[in-house]
């Protein structure tokens, strides 16, 4: 199946501690139907000291599942993604709200 949600796109979370925030996804895991979105769903986690970086308590992104994310359009409103085939045969997603092409 197709990615619905893509690496780039402006978010909202839908459920969870976070619901209500929006940020940028920057990876998207298809196999574990899970995304890192940038500032959202923070964790901090123990980290050893190695050459290249210094230890300590750092903060990063944790996974989000993608059922509960959703895409933010260009009106500032979230909407769910769709898929249209154009005349020259490709494939593009569309906003269902709007048919706007994404």
């Amino acid at each position: 199946m197709a990615a619905k949600i893509r690496k780039g796109d402006k978010v909202i979370v839908l459920s969870g501690r976070d619901k209500g925030r929006t940020g940028e996804v920057f990876e998207v895991r298809p196999t574990a139907n899970v995304a890192l979105v940038r500032g959202v769903n923070m964790v901090k986690r123990h980290q050893k000291q190695t050459q290249a970086q210094e230890g300590g308590i750092i903060s990063k992104e944790a996974p989000i599942h993608l059922s509960n994310l959703a895409y933010v359009g260009k009106d500032g409103k979230r909407t769910r993604i769709g898929f249209k085939i154009q005349k020259d045969g490709t494939k593009v997603r569309i906003a269902k709200s709007s048919g706007a092409e994404i």
